[in-house]
């Protein structure tokens, strides 16, 4: 009993020290695999001995319960606001308000931090356990937010303090949860991915994930946190300074951001506002300001109280980064993946120092998130300082003649019927060998190594041949003449022939390269593979139903209605037709649908590795033979892998096969089977 007691304590030590260096330090001491290990098996024990679970145990950072509601929290010490200033002048009058309330004539010590643009919470830890945690409110009665709070990795559920430490028996740290800029970028293109809701900005993002009634939600998302402050305090002392509060709070495991400083005197106080305001961009996070608190505790306590905010701190803010502007106008771009993208149009303004005069919006799931009609009055900012984006409507501005924004039917650009995936908001343009909005993606795919390969017909021959407008359809490649290649940069007699020479020999390929090469979306070099070897020809897959294309190998219902919308849509079609009518005559070997494979195939269905180089053919030309004869080709040894091929100078993945008991086939035998 007492061992498995013991083991646990270990296990959750462990746990702790490689989550403060993993999430605060920012430098991992073991693997991921071993750390999911590690938890699994505390996991398992805790499941065997439920009595031995206690609420700062690492696994209950996965997500508790669903609640209902969130309960009242009073706040024993009110979290109470901070008065802002945004000019210099304004700072140097609160400091001269400070001097003169101190009846001092020497420069203040102030503690210099950011003001990061995030949600203040509360956390109340009880002998070192974190038991609580709140949001602030209105000051006085914020909301119980603990179950969420433990799924943030940089929150320690038990403070780190040594024996000797004189540690409160109550401590109320406060601090802000945030979100960093690439976690919410990371956030939204799930987001826009999946049709979900989009947030406006990371403030929003991170509010929105801490008031979650499911804990395993907030889980998910990127939340962070520093400390920048105490409240409750019972049983213990801490230091006279609130630097080395922070520092004391650092050493016990709580995130403290590296950007505090100690300021003596109001010229320091505004070389540090300067150097933050430079440096802002580059920080990650939003803030939107600096916090500028005198340093003494025992002078904040002389200095008192205001009825909303303490006399003895100021926020110092940066000039607004959020103007109101009016829509003029929404307008549809397409992208290079065909992505459809409404836009609006506003009358320029001055954000942050930039003329603003547009801003995305997203999808369909955004424009009825913020609710904006054409010829609203909006809030605009600069997400991250570069990217205008709307916050949000000013809804009692609305005129009488706004119009609703209504998405497209047709393509904008080449006039296709679009496509709308079910339960997406995302729309998009299928004709993606037609449409000029599309075209150089399209035509560097077309002509790249593992698709048409035609060798020496790079990107910047692409975007000249675009540009100059002497290709607008993979059809005009193939009527590219000397005389035409010769007008590029760079391009002289002799390159051009050799340019010919390759889109000629690029005539004869294989069904499977061939549909690679058409960029249909979500079909890769496997997809296009498994679809040549279940349908054999063009026609039967033209003809083939989403029902039908779902039966192939790894193709899904969204796979297949894209493949079945793209074959649909007669722009692509006409495109294939000339691809393979005279004079060009793209042609391949016939192939043999999977159903009428021979019996004895003995890679049917396996997982396969190949290692080395081959003699008789490249390992790619091996990687397609091998997925149309319906086997799945990987990169990597795994306990799931059913065959390692090797060809010369193999190298570790031998041996790795070897020790997992993998069956290795040389070169000599792959070809045997091939020729059969």
């Amino acid at each position: 009993m007492q061992q498995i007691k013991q083991h646990i304590l270990r296990l959750r030590e462990k746990l702790r020290r490689w989550e403060y260096l993993y999430y605060v330090e920012a430098s991992p001491e073991v693997s991921d695999s071993e750390y999911d290990r590690v938890m699994t098996e505390l996991r398992d024990l805790e499941g065997k001995r439920p009595d031995l679970l206690t609420i700062d145990s690492p696994s209950h950072r996965v997500g508790g319960q669903v609640q209902n509601n969130f309960c009242q929290v009073y706040h024993e010490v009110p979290m109470l606001s901070l008065d802002n200033v945004f000019e210099e002048t304004d700072f140097l009058a609160f400091n001269k308000r400070v001097l003169a309330r101190l009846r001092s004539n020497n420069d203040i010590t102030y503690c210099c931090e950011l003001k990061i643009d995030g949600l203040a919470v509360s956390l109340l830890y009880e002998n070192g356990v974190l038991v609580r945690a709140a949001t602030r409110g209105d000051g006085a009665i914020g909301e119980d937010i603990t179950a969420n709070v433990r799924t943030i990795r940089t929150v320690p559920l038990r403070l780190q303090y040594n024996c000797k430490d004189d540690l409160p028996r109550l401590l109320e740290i406060r601090g802000e949860v945030f979100m960093l800029e690439a976690g919410f970028q990371q956030l939204n293109e799930i987001a826009k991915r999946d049709g979900g809701k989009v947030f406006a900005n990371p403030r929003n993002a991170a509010s929105g994930s801490l008031r979650q009634l499911d804990p395993s939600i907030t889980a998910r998302r990127p939340l962070t946190f520093y400390c920048y402050g105490v409240g409750l305090l019972e049983d213990g002392t801490l230091s006279e300074s609130h630097w080395e509060c922070l520092q004391q709070f650092k050493a016990w495991g709580v995130p403290v951001s590296d950007h505090i400083r100690l300021c003596t005197g109001s010229a320091e106080v505004l070389d540090f506002y300067k150097n933050v305001h430079k440096a802002r961009s580059t920080l990650g996070f939003d803030i939107d300001g600096v916090v500028i608190k005198v340093d003494s505790l025992s002078l904040q306590q002389q200095l008192g109280f205001m009825a909303h905010a303490p006399r003895w701190a100021i926020a110092y803010k940066f000039p607004s980064q959020e103007q109101q502007t009016r829509v003029q106008d929404v307008e549809f771009q397409v992208g290079r993946t065909g992505l459809i993208t409404p836009v609006a149009r506003l009358e320029p303004v001055m954000v942050s120092g930039t003329i603003v005069s547009n801003a995305t919006l997203h999808n369909a799931n955004e424009v009825k998130r913020l609710d904006l009609m054409i010829g609203d009055t909006v809030i605009v900012r600069r997400a991250a300082d570069v990217i205008p984006q709307i916050v949000s409507v000013v809804s009692f501005k609305r005129p009488k003649d706004a119009q609703m924004v209504e998405f497209p039917s047709q393509c904008p650009v080449c006039g296709s019927h679009v496509e709308r995936m079910d339960g997406q908001a995302i729309v998009r343009c299928p004709a993606g060998l037609v449409c000029a909005a599309q075209r150089k993606a399209a035509l560097k795919h077309f002509v790249s190594r593992r698709a048409m390969n035609i060798k020496g017909m790079g990107a910047k021959i692409i975007e000249q041949l675009v540009e100059r407008e002497l290709v607008k359809t993979p059809v005009d490649v193939f009527r590219l003449n000397k005389e035409s290649l010769t007008r590029l940069e760079h391009i002289g007699p002799k390159s051009a022939l050799n340019l010919l020479n390759a889109i000629d020999k690029a005539k004869q390929t294989t069904f499977a390269r061939f549909l690679y090469a058409l960029n249909i979306r979500e079909v890769g070099q496997a997809t296009a593979a498994n679809l040549a070897a279940a349908y054999g020809t063009l026609n039967a897959l033209t003809a083939a139903d989403i029902d039908s294309l779902m039966r192939v190998q790894d193709i899904g219902k969204i796979v297949a209605t894209q493949v079945h919308s793209f074959f649909k849509e007669r722009h692509n079609l006409e495109v294939i037709r000339k691809l393979l009518s005279p004079p060009i005559e793209i042609y391949w070997p016939q192939t043999v649908a999977a159903s009428e494979f021979i019996n004895d195939n003995p890679f049917a269905g396996k997982i396969i590795v190949l290692t080395g180089w081959f003699n008789t053919m490249s390992r790619d030309q091996a990687k397609n033979q091998l997925v149309a004869l319906s086997a799945r080709v990987t990169s990597n040894i795994s306990t799931k892998t059913d065959l390692l091929i090797a060809g010369k100078e193999a190298g570790s993945k031998i041996f790795k096969a070897k020790k997992l008991n993998i069956p290795i086939m040389d070169e000599a035998k792959l070809m045997r089977f091939l020729r059969k």
